[in-house]
């Protein structure tokens, strides 16, 4: 079964995810950000999520997380919880 290791930044609105990752494109630190200023619990460890498979995340999030290249941030993606910014650490399919 495929995993992942991902890390994210959830905010309340689109703007402040556009905002967010043009930052981290600046060259911002990801972990960072997210401990200033993601407001999912897994902020205070830089957005970890830690591991994962398929449907055990929003599908919204599974989409992004089980396609999008490793190592590259994706979004601004929502969800029922906001707008995030999502980074695939690792994946293996």
């Amino acid at each position: 079964m495929a995993t992942a290791t991902a890390r994210h930044i959830l905010v309340p609105s689109e703007d402040k995810a556009t905002e967010l990752k043009a930052a981290i494109e600046g060259g911002a630190d990801f972990a960072e950000l997210a401990k200033a200023n993601s407001t999912c619990p897994s902020g205070r460890q830089g957005g970890e999520l830690g591991s994962f498979g398929p449907g055990q995340m929003v599908p919204e999030f599974d989409t992004v997380v089980f396609s999008a290249p490793v190592n590259e941030v994706q979004g601004p993606v929502k969800t029922q919880f906001g707008y995030h910014l999502l980074e695939v650490t690792s994946r293996q399919d």
